[in-house]
């Protein structure tokens, strides 16, 4: 320390600037060179292909359905268990929400979605719509205090029944992720089932870790081997809905675990 403040009231300092072209005197002795690389960016995404519909926002949602007379039906949690079999791939959208559970979807969720979404985007540039149906299965309730008995209650409000791997809203345009992903996660995190955010590219990743998951298993005894074997017998406690999914659900809720 005591050298170069010798060297800088001398004027003698020599090799402190080690950039070419650059004087060395007394008058120069006290300033830093900070030398910068090149900086590289990333090239931004062509939207050329993507067309934008008239309608951007998403549709409101009728909270009874249509119907000329309305019928009570039996609970029939078949409807919430398991996989989703249709709506759990992309259609025209980029993003989406997507159930890793089952659960039931009344109006209230619907309004909220449609609320949020439509408020916090640019409908110049993002659209949005539904992968769900309007509520249509109705769920009965009793009035307060009533007896026993008396038959089925009355129709007191319909929801929309949601399994595993089902998209919920998708949007779309000439976005990136980053720009909707937290509208997409405010709105995911208030829904009656775990859901979460997912792209084109996150949700095939997703269903490529599972196959890999199941081809590269090194363990020979799987659910599936077990109740094929029947195992200690293991047939006379295990349902067709196990059988069929090979035990990776149990009821609404999904085992990412098991192979």
């Amino acid at each position: 320390m005591l050298s170069f403040i010798k060297a800088a009231a001398g004027g003698g300092m020599t090799g402190i600037c080690r950039a070419q072209g650059h004087l060395q005197g007394p008058l120069h002795s006290h300033m830093k060179v900070v030398a910068s690389g090149l900086k590289t960016y990333e090239i931004p995404p062509d939207f050329n292909d993507v067309v934008l519909p008239d309608k951007a926002k998403l549709k409101f949602m009728n909270k009874v359905p249509d119907l000329i007379k309305a019928k009570k039906e039996m609970k029939n949690l078949r409807d919430i268990r398991g996989p989703a079999k249709t709506e759990n791939t992309f259609t025209t959208g980029q993003y989406a929400i997507v159930a890793m559970g089952g659960g039931y979807l009344h109006w209230g969720h619907m309004e909220m979605m449609r609320l949020t979404i439509n408020r916090k985007m640019d409908s110049r540039t993002t659209f949005a719509h539904w992968r769900i149906r309007a509520p249509y299965k109705p769920i009965t309730r009793k009035g307060l205090g009533q007896r026993m008995g008396g038959g089925k209650g009355a129709i007191d409000h319909y929801v929309t029944p949601v399994r595993y791997g089902r998209l919920i809203v998708e949007v779309g345009g000439k976005v990136e992720l980053r720009e909707v992903e937290h509208i997409l996660a405010e709105v995911a995190k208030k829904l009656p089932f775990s859901a979460k955010v997912v792209s084109r590219e996150s949700l095939a990743a997703m269903y490529k870790e599972q196959a890999e998951m199941e081809q590269n298993n090194q363990n020979p005894w799987t659910f599936k081997q077990i109740a094929q074997g029947n195992m200690l017998g293991i047939r006379k406690v295990l349902s067709p809905f196990d059988l069929r999914n090979h035990g990776r659900f149990a009821g609404k809720f999904h085992l990412p675990g098991r192979v």
